[in-house]
């Protein structure tokens, strides 16, 4: 059995984003909603006991204090159920959580190797020693085995699949798209055959795309906006969502709507996204397509 934890659900800077005064962070800021919510991260495991996070955001420490299966046992001076971090990009929301980790608990990262390069031209995650943290390159297209600290497999397996979308902001003024700068994962528990798969950030639905999500139990899409321009109509940025890697959640809820999914949730919600707000029409129309956005600490089994 596949079980998920969710960390976080929001886009880059959380909400309330601490810079930003749109009628969400207002909201959120206030207590007048209760839609305040940490950057998008989850946790898998198919026993219960070892942990494996989906990407490492700025609000890992936060998630980890907020969630009692993460916490050290409590007989042991020194111990982390983590037993892994898998990076999908090497966006800043989804490395910087890294750094919170480099106390010294073992556990193995897996990323592409264009994301690997991003943390080794960077000597601050030289923090993560290499006799505690291992780092293992991952391919597109090829499956593979996540393993427990001792060895021994974990009961899950992983595809990467290269997904639409574009490099890390910063280093956009100085490299170009390339395979691994979006990745998306099909992880598999090799006991029961539940299949879920995890996509935070995608620019397009392609005919591969609706193939690797057919059938599946479970489904974690990029649900940053509700349309292209909503940031720019809301005065926030002169960013489409087009331009920032990301397809909206109103083209994806029909894109997939004869798309066999058990569960499915949108994450990494940005603030500006009116569906946070559960009174809004978009949320009305998101939750009567069989979507939703799942709280903090939501626990999943498939």
């Amino acid at each position: 059995m596949t079980k998920i934890l969710i960390l976080g659900a929001a886009a880059g800077g959380g909400v309330p984003q601490w810079n930003c005064g749109c009628d969400n962070c207002r909201d959120a800021r206030s207590g007048v909603l209760d839609i305040g919510g940490n950057q998008a991260s989850v946790a898998i495991s198919s026993d219960g006991e070892h942990w494996f996070l989906i990407n490492a955001s700025p609000d890992l420490r936060q998630q980890i204090a907020n969630t009692p299966a993460l916490w050290p046992k409590p007989d042991l001076k020194r111990h982390s159920p983590i037993a892994g971090v898998i990076l999908t990009n090497g966006e800043i929301d989804a490395i910087t959580g890294l750094l919170t980790l480099r106390e010294g608990s073992p556990f193995t990262l897996y990323a592409h190797d264009r994301v690997l390069s991003i943390l080794r031209a960077n000597s601050i995650f030289n923090a993560l020693k290499p006799e505690n943290v291992g780092r293992k390159a991952i391919s597109v297209g090829e499956t593979f085995a996540l393993a427990l600290p001792d060895g021994q497999p974990s009961g899950l397996e992983v595809l990467a699949f290269a997904a639409p979308g574009k490099t890390a902001l910063f280093l956009e003024d100085s490299d170009e798209n390339a395979e691994g700068d979006t990745l998306g994962l099909v992880v598999t528990d090799q006991s029961s055959g539940s299949r879920m798969v995890f996509l935070a950030a995608c620019a397009a639905i392609t005919d591969d795309l609706l193939r690797l999500i057919d059938g599946a139990d479970a489904v974690f899409f990029d649900g940053t906006l509700w349309r292209d321009d909503e940031m720019v109509a809301q005065g926030l940025s002169a960013k489409t969502g087009q331009r920032m890697g990301h397809i909206a959640m109103s083209q994806v809820i029909p894109a997939l709507s004869e798309t066999p999914i058990g569960k499915k949730f949108f994450l990494h919600i940005n603030n500006s996204n009116p569906a946070l707000r559960p009174d809004s029409d978009e949320r009305k129309t998101m939750e009567a397509a069989g979507w939703s956005i799942p709280a903090e600490g939501t626990e999943i089994s498939l």
